[in-house]
């Protein structure tokens, strides 16, 4: 499942900040190789490079990257395309249009056979100046936002502290336990959204910054707008011994706010149960794989957390009452939730 590529949907209303995000993707990370999919008819300027929105039009963006402009009704098969090992890609964007139904495209990832993918979740950009108005105008946004595994509150520096403040309280209002990420001009550090090629996780918490990646600096911008953004935090969290599944599940079900993506593998100790499950997790959307360990592999649990605003040392206290102490196995009953999740 590791091995899968991770399709991000990206959406949000007309003008909301979709594409500036996207371009600080291309520019921003460390030599991964996007799939970009447009989901929009027009002129689209991607990167300063035009693509004319005509149904499948690639364009190499030079970078290894690759863009396409395509009807939804054919996104399986772009997806298809750039799966094939020849591409070479490592993560696919899909800009939704700015009239999109996310509903639509989330069923489409989930539900697609393509077995060399798998969903990266939905980032619902909002404008924070415009967002309270349209909202009202088109309620349907708010339920968008439901929808979201992470809300990307762009264009903070175009409104007070307080307005952001109060902005992002009604949000959460809404969203529960998703984080709600802030920014200026759609930068964000791509390593929230997916993992770059070359990265090494750390194995304690650690404090990542957006800053710290930059490579090129937007000049014509003042410093206060450059360093307006949240920052991600990334946790690792290893026990030698098995966890119970039932808590784990509790935990995954009621993750902790701010959590945006997990991944890892664990062992469970129930009776008869000797497989190490491959985790993945992002927003609500929950994965278990079963399969064999290697050879001398440690057969308890590793797993890392990433999100934006997360509380670490409540997280990792909450993981580790996950762990199974008692001498006894746990009864076969308690995989059930484990089963849910499993894929078949």
């Amino acid at each position: 499942m590791a091995d899968r590529i991770p399709v991000v949907l990206v959406a949000g209303f007309l003008g909301s900040g979709k594409t500036t995000l996207l371009n600080h993707l291309l520019r921003d990370n460390r030599g991964t190789r996007i799939g970009v999919v447009v989901n929009d008819f027009g002129a689209i300027n991607i990167d300063s490079m035009l693509v004319a929105g005509q149904v499948d039009a690639m364009v190499s963006l030079g970078n290894g990257c690759v863009c396409c402009a395509v009807d939804v009704t054919e996104l399986d098969e772009m997806f298809t395309r750039l799966t094939q090992p020849r591409a070479g890609i490592d993560v696919i964007v899909v800009e939704a249009s700015g009239l999109a139904e996310p509903r639509n495209l989330i069923r489409m990832v989930v539900g697609s056979d393509n077995p060399r993918l798998r969903y990266g979740g939905l980032v619902e950009v909002v404008d924070a100046e415009q967002f309270p108005q349209s909202s009202t105008r088109h309620p349907e946004l708010r339920t968008h936002l439901r929808l979201a595994d992470l809300v990307v509150v762009n264009k903070a520096d175009r409104v007070a502290p307080e307005q952001l403040a109060r902005l992002r309280e009604n949000i959460a209002a809404l969203v529960g336990s998703v984080p709600v990420y802030a920014t200026t001009y759609g930068r964000m550090d791509p390593g929230l959204l997916f993992d770059e090629p070359g990265r090494t996780r750390p194995l304690v918490a650690e404090q990542l910054s957006f800053d710290e990646l930059l490579v090129e600096h937007d000049h014509d911008h003042d410093a206060e707008h450059r360093h307006l953004h949240d920052d991600y935090t990334s946790v690792s969290f290893a026990s030698e011994r098995a966890l119970d599944p039932r808590k784990l599940i509790g935990f995954l079900e009621d993750p902790p706010p701010g959590l945006f993506r997990a991944k890892g593998f664990a062992a469970f100790g129930v009776a008869d149960e000797r497989r190490k499950f491959v985790l993945h997790v992002v927003g609500r959307y929950i994965v278990f794989e079963p399969g064999g360990w290697s050879r001398g592999e440690t057969r308890g649990a590793q797993l890392v957390l990433i999100g934006a605003g997360l509380h670490t040392d409540t997280a990792l206290a909450r993981l580790r009452d996950t762990v199974h102490d008692a001498a006894e196995p746990l009864d076969a009953q308690s995989m059930l939730g484990v089963w849910r999740y499993t894929t078949h």
